[in-house]
């Protein structure tokens, strides 16, 4: 589904001669473009940003793993993490990297229609997925690298673009066949680097519980308990080898947002709405973005979509619940269509899978973030972190500036998150 290792292709051919290159190593080629510690950089701490698809707040406490309880014992978690709206994985994975809400920051959704290229963003297009122009703000990697600091990611959202031509130092290409145990020890590979190439800013990616939360719903005990038992033990494995650098790392583990259960029948076909001589339809479950025709009037189409409401609601888009702001990126829509908590839109091919499969719930997200059910996690620990400390709930656009202070790096002014929101988490 995603390919495979294009890093450094650049650099490959310029060193072919030199270096027998194998897929391992191919994340370290050296090559003089590659950015190095400054000797200030060598001297800030480490950070590892650690994110858990789909983790939801209660997680820990309701399957209680043995690695997790003990890192968050000895450490920092907030109550919970409040996601941006929508509670998708692709913008707030960003809005985690970069501070900033979605609705500034441009990745509005998992897909969103682009006025300004004229195209429709979808995770599963590659090509656009690694368009850096698609991608606002300054992701931490970024960040890290405009101040000489080299820096690392294991699949994080956004790391294989080229944001404002930069890539984090070492990176890899999405593939969801690469295993937890394969991420953990490259990334404690990259940690073994001399000094002047060891990445400080590091993050990595794990989507096992958003995986098994979709296919068996929240409500599924036995196999959440199962995977996250199963994660659990690869975190150890991660926290010992960290601990075993004898480096000053923080590690910050958070997720982009939570898990509710939806039944089945509370599917709602998407053919329900469409009308595409009227307007066009950018489909992402729990919120549809609507784009009128050139000729066709914004009320004409609230008119006709508001007789349509039946478990769900239509809006003018700066009139939606959810939002922490007043929506001004014309990449929304002037409209949207809201399911009721506890329904979700999909097309008919799927809804009749699940009736074929005998399939009765599946969990989703993406909901306004009033909804507990949508947050997700924050733990930390590190020489930075109190222990044994629990802070309120937060927004994740808080994240950013924390990093920007753990690393020494100066905080963009042009972000949305706030140190003073979480700084009673350092010591």
């Amino acid at each position: 589904m995603f390919s495979k290792n294009k890093i450094y292709a650049l650099i490959f051919i310029a060193l072919l001669p030199f270096f027998m290159v194998s897929c391992k190593s191919s994340s370290t080629i050296k090559d003089s473009t590659i950015t190095r510690n400054s000797k200030k950089s060598e001297k800030a701490p480490y950070v590892i940003l650690v994110s858990l698809d789909g983790f939801r707040w209660d997680y820990v406490e309701k399957y209680k793993p043995k690695h997790l309880s003990n890192f968050i014992k000895n450490g920092v978690q907030a109550e919970s993490l409040i996601p941006s709206y929508p509670s998708k994985t692709f913008p707030n994975h960003y809005t985690i990297a970069t501070g900033m809400y979605p609705e500034n920051h441009g990745l509005i959704g998992n897909a969103f229609y682009s006025y300004k290229k004229d195209v429709t963003y979808a995770i599963r297009n590659r090509d656009m997925v690694e368009d850096g122009t698609f991608y606002g703000g300054t992701p931490i990697w970024v960040l890290a690298d405009q101040n000489d600091m080299v820096s690392s990611s294991y699949f994080f959202v956004g790391s294989e673009a080229d944001i404002q031509g930069v890539h984090p130092t070492y990176y890899r290409n999405y593939d969801g066949s690469i295993t937890n145990e394969t991420r953990i020890s490259e990334t404690l590979e990259w940690l073994k680097l001399p000094e002047a190439e060891r990445p400080h800013m590091l993050t990595m990616y794990f989507s096992d519980i958003d995986d098994i939360g979709h296919k068996y719903s929240p409500s599924n005990d036995e196999q959440l308990k199962k995977a996250i038992l199963n994660l659990d033990t690869q975190l150890g494995a991660l926290f010992k080898g960290v601990a075993e650098t004898g480096l000053d790392i923080n590690i910050i583990i958070v997720s982009d947002h939570g898990m509710t259960t939806v039944e089945a029948e509370n599917f709602i076909s998407i053919d329900e709405v469409a009308n595409p001589e009227h307007y066009t339809l950018i489909d992402n479950g729990s919120i549809l973005n609507i784009h009128p025709k050139a000729n066709v009037t914004i009320d004409s189409v609230l008119m006709i979509l508001k007789r349509k409401e039946n478990n769900f609601k239509v809006y003018k888009t700066k009139d939606t619940p959810g939002f922490e702001y007043s929506p001004k990126n014309k990449d929304w829509g002037p409209i949207q269509i809201i399911p009721d908590f506890g329904y979700y839109f999909s097309y008919p091919s799927r809804i009749e899978s699940m009736k074929t499969n005998g399939i009765t719930a599946v969990g989703v997200h993406g909901y306004d973030t009033k909804h507990k059910d949508m947050h997700g996690i924050f733990y930390a620990n590190g020489p930075a972190f109190k222990s044994d400390y629990i802070i309120p709930s937060f927004k994740n656009i808080d994240i950013y500036p924390l990093m920007c202070k753990l690393l020494d790096l100066k905080t963009p002014t042009s972000i949305d998150g706030n140190l003073d929101i979480i700084k009673d988490a350092l010591k």
